[in-house]
């Protein structure tokens, strides 16, 4: 006996009689491989996240569904089964635990802890910038998560707001619980490049690391970018580069420098604008090593108006060649694929 509302239904129009797969866009009501799909609470350009009943143990919480074109490439249907094992085995109390992911139905699934609250998206949208102190709080937490997940070989590659989720703290020293989501569609980091098929790889514009845009190798400082990115953004209500034009951001990820947070936060230490540049280098060598040191010499800054020891280096700034040609028109950049 099925649950209300979990029959095929009638088939939207457009789709073929072979394609079983359920859009995902209108799933509330429905079960899948055992959960009660209840109100969607996120969707991004690959996924849509419901709050869910598991039928079995009785529990509240989240299921994402993701594209159903995902589950048509043989090849990422793979990955997605291997990384999301990988993934369901850290056990961090900043990573949000995977309870189980498969297929069902044509749908790829991924069920997970459901954390009441709201992301960091929504935190900002409501509060607008936050103290220096709060901001190395909840930078502090992710830090130690994507340090976890990069000493398991994964790489999360979509850092941002929109995955970190912010529950209630436990006492006035931790106001918050912060937790990061989203590594059922990591890669590992030794794939060469960021791309998948067809020039597509995961990652939002706003935070996306040099390396990624140019299809060179990846590794765990791809993601202190993109902390970094984040921080910047919480601390000043936007990423660090803003532009009209998505190749234009592109452009400025590769090649421009990121304005100094003193300039746009006269309230913040002027030693804080060298820790973000050395966060935010163009090479990834000239980054911080791990998450956690930079949120650590971020941490310093503030606290001692100056960085501790010896001034973080100043990463050489990467000028575009002076033959370089004009940004190529919109329709030969890479197709980027939002995650949720």
């Amino acid at each position: 006996m099925t649950a209300p509302g979990s029959g095929p239904g009638p088939r939207p129009p457009g789709r073929s009689p072979h394609d079983t797969a359920p859009d995902t866009s209108a799933m509330t009501g429905r079960r899948i491989a055992g959960y009660l799909l209840e109100d969607e609470v996120g969707r991004g350009g690959m996924a849509v996240v419901y709050r869910a009943q598991d039928l079995r143990l009785g529990r509240t919480v989240a299921v994402k569904l993701l594209a159903p074109e995902l589950a048509r490439n043989n090849t990422f249907r793979q990955r997605f089964a291997h990384e999301s094992r990988v993934a369901a085995a850290i056990d961090h109390p900043h990573i949000v635990p995977v309870f189980e992911a498969g297929e069902a139905e044509g749908v790829l699934y991924i069920a997970m802890r459901y954390v009441a609250g709201r992301d960091l998206r929504a935190l900002l949208d409501r509060d607008g910038p936050l103290p220096l102190e709060a901001a190395c709080r909840i930078a502090a937490q992710m830090a130690s998560a994507l340090d976890a997940a990069h000493a398991h070989g994964l790489v999360h590659r979509d850092v941002k707001p929109g995955n970190i989720l912010v529950a209630e703290g436990t006492d006035p020293d931790r106001p918050e619980h912060v937790y990061l989501t989203d590594f059922g569609l990591t890669k590992k980091s030794l794939s060469p490049t960021g791309f998948t098929t067809a020039g597509q790889f995961v990652g939002t514009l706003d935070y996306v690391a040099p390396e990624q845009i140019s299809g060179r190798p990846v590794d765990g400082r791809c993601d202190v970018y993109a902390l970094a990115c984040v921080v910047h953004e919480t601390l000043t209500g936007f990423p660090p580069f803003r532009r009209d034009e998505d190749l234009a951001l592109l452009w400025a990820h590769q090649y421009d420098p990121p304005p100094a947070l003193s300039e746009l936060r006269p309230d913040l230490p002027r030693a804080a604008d060298a820790v973000l540049a050395r966060a935010l280098a163009k090479a990834p060598e000239e980054r911080y090593e791990t998450c956690r040191a930079f949120v650590a010499a971020l941490r310093e800054a503030g606290r001692a108006g100056a960085p501790a020891g010896p001034a973080p280096r100043t990463p050489t700034r990467v000028d575009a060649p002076a033959n370089l040609p004009p940004p190529p028109p919109r329709w030969a950049a890479p197709v980027f694929r939002a995650g949720a």
